[in-house]
């Protein structure tokens, strides 16, 4: 892999970075995003567009982070951001449809989900996601996302060394998808049994704490990146995805859930942060885990680079309005940024910024 020549394209700095993002990434996402919005529009079945338009309106912000990976390699953006956008917004448009079902059978959600699947593996023929629901009727919307991630892709010159890895992390995120949305009764059984079939390979980390890394796109969105290089092989691939799963993968979602308790409380959701015997235990284990990220990422090249997503993750979700709404979460938030270098309370102004001008 020409790891010299991929450095000089990666941003090292803080400021260098979101420059990059705010003159270049932030607009094609939004570009891009708005045109997904007008596909969503012309959805027949009337359940399926309010999920779909819901995951494109509240969720934009999960696009906005993935696209960031673009800023590593701007000649390539015109294939990283489409590509990004398409496979983080199936990502969103499924939860919506499973969070809020009519269907509480594993085999829907998993036939759903094989459009993750479908969407990092062009060669496969493309599956009747909707086959097992009532709802079905989507004008090819779930289609089109999948074809166009399959079209960008097909542009990725190193992407043949990267598939293997990429499926590996899209198989355990269709698993979690199953299993945490079936019924209530029995997805902490489901996911226990699921987890002990992998636990050998992250004894550090406890069965929430792995389930959560399951569910995180970024180690796909970073290996998209480092597909771009034709010199990519299996040794440099493997050792990306060793980088981000478990830990960095782990970190973003437990502070999804970190944020999102009160909600998902509300929704009768199941929260992989309501599984810590206190709010002390939880702050030290994701503490813990922020420390083993930063630890992982150094074994790669640009680790400022990610290093600077770490920190920004954190301001993402600690600058999230629902922080200021949650007591517990609050006072987890506060102590988590007591720890926080400076580059952690730059990128924590510069998203409270990003989300208040979401829509310019």
């Amino acid at each position: 892999m020409n790891n010299q020549e991929l450095s000089r394209k990666v941003p090292r700095s803080p400021v260098g970075l979101m420059s990059r993002v705010y003159r270049y990434i932030l607009p094609e996402v939004r570009a891009e995003l708005e045109k997904w919005r007008r596909e969503a529009e012309q959805i027949p079945d009337e359940e399926l567009r309010k999920q779909a338009l819901a995951s494109i309106e509240t969720k934009r912000f999960h696009c906005q982070g993935g696209a960031v990976y673009a800023a590593a390699n701007l000649p390539e953006k015109h294939i990283l951001i489409p590509l990004i956008v398409a496979y983080q917004t199936i990502s969103d448009y499924l939860d919506n449809l499973c969070d809020r079902s009519t269907s509480l059978d594993p085999a829907d959600f998993r036939q759903l989900h094989q459009s993750m699947l479908d969407a990092v593996t062009p060669e496969d023929e493309m599956a009747d996601y909707y086959s097992l629901r009532t709802e079905r009727e989507d004008g090819g919307y779930l289609a089109g996302l999948v074809q166009t991630c399959r079209d960008c892709i097909g542009q990725l010159s190193g992407y043949e060394a990267a598939k293997p890895y990429i499926r590996k992390l899209a198989g355990l995120y269709t698993d979690l998808q199953v299993y945490k949305h079936i019924h209530p009764d029995q997805r902490e059984a489901a996911l226990l049994e699921w987890w002990s079939q992998h636990a050998h390979h992250t004894p550090h980390l406890r069965w929430n704490e792995f389930a959560a890394a399951t569910g995180s796109t970024l180690g796909v969105f970073m290996l998209f990146l480092a597909a771009t290089d034709p010199f990519l092989d299996d040794e440099d691939a493997s050792r990306i995805h060793a980088s981000y799963f478990p830990n960095v993968c782990s970190l973003h979602i437990m502070l999804d859930y970190l944020i999102d308790q009160d909600e998902d409380r509300l929704g009768g959701d199941l929260n992989f942060c309501n599984y810590y015997e206190d709010a002390d235990t939880m702050l030290n284990r994701i503490a813990s885990i922020v420390d083993w990220a930063r630890k992982d990422v150094r074994a790669i090249p640009s680790t400022p680079f990610h290093r600077m997503i770490i920190e920004g993750l954190l301001a993402l979700y600690l600058s999230d309005p629902k922080v200021s709404e949650q007591q517990l979460v609050r006072t987890v938030s506060k102590r988590l940024m007591r720890r926080s270098p400076m580059t952690r309370l730059f990128f924590y102004v510069n998203s409270r910024w990003i989300r208040k001008h979401k829509h310019e």
